[in-house]
């Protein structure tokens, strides 16, 4: 018997059909978009602020960063579909798209939840 039959009898796969190309590209928008440890902190950010939405101004001191840089991050993740936003007179505030989080989850998840990494 070779390596990929006794593969296929001991395992199954993780996932039941491939992704589309279209599908990947937005994925990977996503995770690059995460990719950067000051995004992935500004995200982890805005996701715990109480209310589920932060200023700017709220999360901007947390870090050693211009506001411009910050700025700039923030329109990353925005631009990826990760946070929405909405101008209150002169800051903008920001808040998790939950579908998206979801959406990167699955993909990461496997197919049978009892299931564990090797």
């Amino acid at each position: 018997m070779s390596n990929q039959e006794q593969a296929t009898e001991c395992c199954s796969p993780l996932i039941h059909e491939p992704i589309t190309i279209d599908r990947a590209g937005d994925l990977a928008r996503m995770f690059k978009a995460l990719g950067d440890p000051v995004r992935l902190r500004l995200l982890s950010l805005v996701a715990g602020h109480a209310g589920g939405e932060a200023c700017v101004c709220d999360i901007s001191p947390a870090f050693d960063l211009s506001q411009p840089t910050i700025s700039h991050h923030l329109k990353v993740l925005r631009e990826a579909g990760l946070l929405g936003c909405e101008r209150r007179g002169t800051w903008v505030y920001y808040w998790v798209i939950p579908a998206a989080l979801q959406q990167l989850s699955s993909i990461l998840s496997a197919a049978d939840p009892t299931a564990v990494m090797a």
